[in-house]
């Protein structure tokens, strides 16, 4: 501990915490713009030069975004997509990984294998829209759910981590009269929380992220997602005109006092909403993350 560091390593220090410094501002920069952008009166923003901090504050584009009713729904259809949608995946993943740990489980090669194929051929995507038009997931809601629910590649790096759990735990709960169900509640879920969350996490941002579902199965506007919505927003500039008008037409505080709001602020202020509750839940996710995908990877 009392060695003294060489001069090389002094500039290798340097060198390799400006670099990521440098990193940092240059991954954070475009996001803080966004967010500055979208704290900033919409046609001061026209006029350029906002950078990480807004020069005219308001709040407008927030409420614009918030009193528009398909903005409003797409959100409500996010987050409910996100809980139901990542409940039912951890619960349909970690049984099956559950059951490929048993050695004898019955034709478990065959099960293995069956599991494997679609993850290297897929039907694509005409096969894929015709097979959900026969079971009737078109303009559906379980569209999100369904044929999400099991993960191969997430069921593998669960079924890893289990595996890595003590025999003898086990063979102690079933000396003492746990049945399966018993076992995998009370002893194997509660050792395996890492992998859990690390999984529950990667469920939870493809569910919020995922905007090609409602591109391709979904017609109904009451059924988009959040994510559809932002990339509408992105890609047609006539539905955020759309938004500011209705802004407009409803905001009006009396006098000639309106809201000053434009595509490009509206723009930013949906961005920023779409992507808040992804940054600010990693973070507390982080060391469940790390360690998860550490441990289900290198004990395989």
């Amino acid at each position: 501990t009392g060695m003294k560091r060489s001069f090389g390593q002094k500039v290798f220090d340097v060198f390799n915490v400006s670099f990521m410094i440098l990193l940092c501002i240059i991954t954070l920069y475009p996001y803080i713009n966004q967010l500055a952008i979208s704290l900033n009166d919409g046609q001061d923003t026209i006029f350029g030069g906002i950078t990480i901090y807004p020069r005219k504050f308001t709040l407008e584009n927030y409420v614009t975004v918030f009193t528009n009713s398909g903005f409003v729904n797409s959100l409500f259809i996010s987050v409910l997509r996100v809980i139901i949608g990542t409940f039912t995946g951890i619960i349909v993943t970690t049984g099956a990984a559950y059951a490929m740990t048993k050695k004898n489980l019955p034709g478990k090669n065959f099960f293995i294998t069956f599991l494997i194929i679609p993850t290297f051929i897929s039907g694509g995507l005409i096969p894929t829209y015709m097979l959900y038009r026969y079971l009737h997931l078109m303009n559906n809601f379980l569209v999100y759910i369904l044929p999400s629910a099991f993960g191969f590649y997430n069921m593998i790096i669960i079924r890893t981590y289990m595996q890595s759990i003590p025999v003898s735990l086990e063979e102690s709960a079933i000396i003492d009269g746990a049945n399966e169900v018993q076992i995998l509640f009370k002893i194997i879920l509660p050792l395996s929380m890492p992998v859990m969350a690390t999984v529950t996490l990667w469920l939870a941002v493809g569910h919020w992220n995922d905007w090609t579902t409602s591109l391709y199965f979904i017609t109904k506007k009451n059924l988009f997602t959040l994510q559809y919505v932002m990339y509408k927003v992105v890609k047609e500039a006539e539905l955020v005109n759309e938004m500011a008008a209705q802004r407009a037409m409803t905001g009006i505080y009396g006098g000639s006092r309106t809201v000053k709001v434009t595509p490009e602020s509206v723009k930013a202020a949906t961005l920023i909403v779409a992507t808040l509750p992804i940054v600010v839940l990693y973070p507390f996710l982080q060391k469940y993350f790390i360690k998860g995908v550490m441990i289900g990877a290198i004990k395989g």
